[in-house]
């Protein structure tokens, strides 16, 4: 195989840049490739990811990534402000993968957040400001489009990247902001999401095969990295205010049909099987003219492609053969993180808990980062009476992964966790009280349970950090409780719990409101499994617990998932009956086979007076607590009422609940 030369970046041009650099964005193919090959050459080279570092992010670049959410203004601020980038390189993007389908998403991310960050950015000194568009912005007007053609848009995100150009546009000329739109065409090369064409080929080739391919006629303009990040570099080199506001096509000009690449790869990586061609490849906003003219960026900011098909292909199965030689992986691929079980909401009741939740928060973050985990975190704050609420507003100015909800009064754990399981966005919840009683250490185990395919995992107290004595009365309730329930309930299991979205959905769609939620856990059913930790005491302050209130949770656990004592008393009423006409019986025989003999009985005669009496004042009591229950249900009053969101640092008032 031919020997092929890997470093086409001019490491003179990279220097003349000034700095520091910010690629926005670079979790992702283009933004990785940017942020590593220009690292290389400087160090003021810095990066952000909206969710999580994802695959293509090592510890190596730890110090010089940044969260960051191009919709939350606050977020921008704090990544400007802490880096004061000169140049920055926009790749954020969503929709360009076909399971990106939400609509609201791509419009948001992709267009909204353009518009907060060329906002913030017009306060801070730009040198330059190089966004990665898409040649999708022609949409059906693919066959060599310049750049001022008509958009026949195609699809959603075809119509986000066309807004962005005349976002672009209308900052660039009438605002004159240094930014350029780079329109990219079919970019391959290093770090390219393994599920797309090139890298399938390459891998392939690897075990002497190809695999399917779309339609023949179905054609594209293949664009190498290398060439790409030499576009973004020569942009920003060649940027004057004549140019501010334009966008340029980043192509070859070289149409290339599916049955051209099939037949390169064939030819270039020697494999003896045939071709397979099927339609069912072909991806729904596929085209059989899609090419470039690339005469303006020539022109304008001097850069012509270097990079033949032939080389970059050979580059990139060269590069893929290193990469499965030192890595226990064979994909690199975005598509995993909406399948493998990768994000989750920490949903933490707070009451009284104003000095744990910092601490809370910083385990949380630290475990959900060790993990890879794309989190947020949601503090309900059950109207309570310290400086709770202080504490998460300063948390979420921080952290925009962070929200905080408060209730208009104190509605109880149960209906806290409710209220965060009806917002949460991620995969799954893991619920917590806020007072550090449920470890957050423990969450790694929930999460590999989790994803063993386990759909509920719950902690097991087999300890508590309580004398004998005090423990008892709950051992004594969890094995009743499981022995009077109609269903298998996990004994000595709370609320702390990872539940995923499938199970939490049918959760908050029981409509009960005396709400019981480790009853109603077990009860939804689904795969589900414990592990046992240790609950220690409630770190700050004291417990919220007493005696009353602990037997208002026995009770509303066993009358909310249990008719037992129902049972029960029809089984004694049942008894007595019986026992009652055998001593009518006996006492009538007496009464006639020995008239002189009369049963002697005040004493007797009071006694059973005061048995019944109690028995039947207890039946009218358990009558009563399933009579109240009802009564509840019937009131249908709210579980609990949000007042206020707390979020990027601000306290803003509920009008709507659906958020």
């Amino acid at each position: 195989m031919a020997k092929v030369n890997n470093n086409l970046i001019d490491e003179s041009l990279i220097n003349e840049l000034p700095g520091p650099i910010l690629v926005i964005g670079a979790s992702g193919f283009i933004g990785f490739n940017l942020l590593n090959k220009i690292s290389n050459h400087r160090k003021d080279v810095f990066g952000t990811y909206f969710s999580s570092p994802g695959s293509r992010l090592t510890s190596t670049f730890n110090k010089k990534i940044f969260q960051l959410d191009n919709n939350s203004v606050s977020s921008i601020k704090n990544v400007l402000t802490t880096v004061k980038p000169r140049i920055i390189f926009d790749c954020s993007s969503y929709g360009s993968y076909s399971f990106e389908s939400s609509y609201k998403k791509i419009f948001e991310t992709n267009t909204l957040g353009l518009i907060n960050t060329i906002e913030q950015c017009l306060t801070h000194d730009i040198h330059s400001y190089i966004y990665s568009g898409s040649s999708s912005e022609y949409g059906l007007n693919s066959d060599r489009p310049k750049e001022d053609s008509k958009f026949i848009p195609n699809s959603h995100y075809s119509l986000s990247k066309i807004s962005n150009s005349f976002i672009i546009n209308y900052y660039g000329k009438q605002k004159k902001f240094p930014i350029l739109n780079l329109r990219l065409y079919s970019v391959y090369g290093d770090y390219e999401d393994s599920s797309r064409l090139i890298p399938n080929i390459c891998i392939s080739s690897l075990s002497g095969k190809l695999p399917s391919f779309a339609e023949k006629e179905v054609s594209r303009d293949f664009v190498h990295i290398d060439d790409v990040v030499n576009a973004f570099i020569l942009a920003s080199k060649n940027i004057n205010s004549n140019f501010f506001g334009n966008s340029y096509n980043i192509g070859t000009g070289v149409k290339t049909s599916i049955k051209d690449i099939a037949s390169l790869s064939k030819k270039l990586f020697k494999i003896k099987t045939n071709l397979d061609f099927n339609s069912k490849q072909n991806r729904a906003w596929d085209l059989k003219n899609w090419v470039a003219d690339n005469k303006k960026s020539i022109t304008d900011i001097r850069w012509t492609p270097l990079i033949s098909l032939e080389d970059g292909l050979l580059r990139t199965q060269e590069w893929w053969k290193n990469f499965l030689d030192s890595n226990h992986q064979s994909f690199i691929t975005k598509q995993k993180k909406y399948s493998d079980k990768s994000s989750i909401s920490a949903i933490v009741a707070c009451y009284k808990d104003q000095e744990a939740i910092p601490l809370m928060y910083n385990r949380l973050k630290t475990i959900f980062i060790k993990e890879n985990i794309d989190y947020e975190i949601i503090f309900i704050n059950d109207n309570s009476p310290d400086d709770s609420q202080k504490e998460i507003k300063k948390i979420t100015a921080a952290d925009n992964k962070v929200i905080g909800i408060s209730h208009s009064r104190n509605f109880g754990s149960q209906a806290a966790f409710r209220s965060g399981m009806e917002l949460y966005t991620k995969e799954a919840c893991v619920l917590l009280d806020g007072d550090l009683q449920d470890p957050p250490e423990i969450i790694p185990k929930f999460i590999k349970k989790w994803r063993d395919g386990y759909d509920v995992v719950y902690g097991i107290r087999t300890k508590r950090e309580m004398s004998y004595i005090s423990e008892l009365p709950y051992k004594i309730f969890y094995y009743f409780f499981n022995k009077l329930s109609e269903f298998q309930i996990p004994r000595d299991a709370g609320d702390f719990s990872l539940i995923d979205r499938k199970v939490s959905s049918k959760i908050i769609n029981c409509s009960e409101k005396d709400f019981f939620l480790r009853g109603i856990r077990a009860y939804v059913g689904f795969s589900q499994i414990g592990i046992p930790y240790f609950r220690p005491e409630r770190r700050f302050g004291n417990s919220t617990n007493n005696l009353f209130k602990n037997l208002g949770w026995a009770k509303k656990g066993i009358f909310s998932f249990t008719r037992i004592p129902l049972h029960l008393l029809t089984a004694i009423g049942i008894s007595l009956f019986l026992l009652s006409i055998t001593i009518i019986i006996v006492l009538s025989f007496n009464k006639f086979m020995y008239p002189d003999k009369l049963f002697p009985g005040i004493a007797l005669i009071a006694v059973l007076v005061l048995f019944f009496s109690s028995l039947i004042l207890l039946s009218i009591a358990i009558l009563g607590e399933y009579i109240s229950k009802i009564f509840e249900e019937t009131k249908n009053r709210p579980y609990a009422i949000r007042k206020e969101i707390i979020k990027n640092g601000e306290i803003k008032a509920l009008l709507d609940e659906s958020l």
